[in-house]
């Protein structure tokens, strides 16, 4: 008999997060994908249904829009086995250098927002004593550069509090796995000249992620070559790394 658990995907339109929704549904979950943009979520689900017979729902969630988190959750069919945020925007580093606005909006998309409503649904997991919390940060949150580091800056933000979370919840029966996926080729990657040995397909991260969550991972880094160019990147020296243009 397939296994009913069921898992909220937060950013359930994007790329990741439909890939995401595809893995778990292939293995019998049903899928609520949660996102803005109903009508492209509804054509997810039904692109998902039909592949793999899984039931699957959609649902209006805004990161951006704080105060209704709670009415969000509240209006869920049940309290789901798993949550996935795969919620974030790259935006552009150059004008949000100009821009108050347009700096706010990655900042508050890749780390305010997720890290908010995950915590909401961490407390709802730990009165419960169950659950999986997922996010999606950034090799970019390793450490700062000049070409991405408002956005890395969110991201290193959300990998600090999905560490904690996971470090208060894990003697409470909720599990938290950080996911950093590097490059992935998406809507979002669109025109970017990307490395091939650093760079991976939404369903690499989409299975990476389900088995995260089968295996009780911590910390995955989906291309395994990150981890230790992170690794060196971290390792150069202050004085040496400000004069280069990485």
């Amino acid at each position: 008999m397939p296994d009913q658990r069921s898992v909220l995907i937060l950013g359930g339109g994007s790329d990741i997060g439909r890939a995401a929704g595809l893995a778990f549904a292939a293995k019998g979950w049903t899928v609520r994908l949660a996102g803005r943009d109903l009508q492209g979520l509804t054509r997810e689900a039904d692109d998902i249904r039909t592949r793999t017979g899984a039931t699957v729902s959609v649902h209006r969630f805004d990161a951006l829009d704080t105060p209704s988190f709670d009415g969000f959750l509240d209006g869920l069919p049940a309290l789901p086995d798993a949550v996935v945020s795969a919620v974030g925007v790259l935006g552009d580093q150059g004008a949000a250098e100009r821009d108050v606005a347009e700096a706010t909006r990655i900042m508050r998309s890749n780390f305010e927002g997720p890290a908010l409503i995950l915590g909401l649904v961490a407390n709802r997991f730990e009165a419960r004593g169950s659950g999986t919390i997922v996010g999606i940060s950034s090799v970019a949150g390793d450490r700062g550069r000049a070409t991405n580091y408002i956005y890395g800056s969110a991201k290193a933000a959300f990998t600090a509090f999905l560490s904690g979370l996971r470090n208060r919840l894990a003697r409470k029966g909720v599990h938290v796995v950080t996911v950093k996926p590097g490059f992935v080729r998406t809507r979002m990657t669109a025109g970017m000249a990307l490395p091939g040995l650093l760079t991976v397909d939404p369903d690499v991260v989409g299975n990476a992620i389900y088995a995260a969550v089968e295996k009780r991972t911590d910390v995955v880094y989906v291309a395994r070559a990150w981890q230790p160019v992170m690794f060196a990147i971290r390792s150069i020296p202050e004085r040496l790394f400000k004069t280069m243009k990485i």
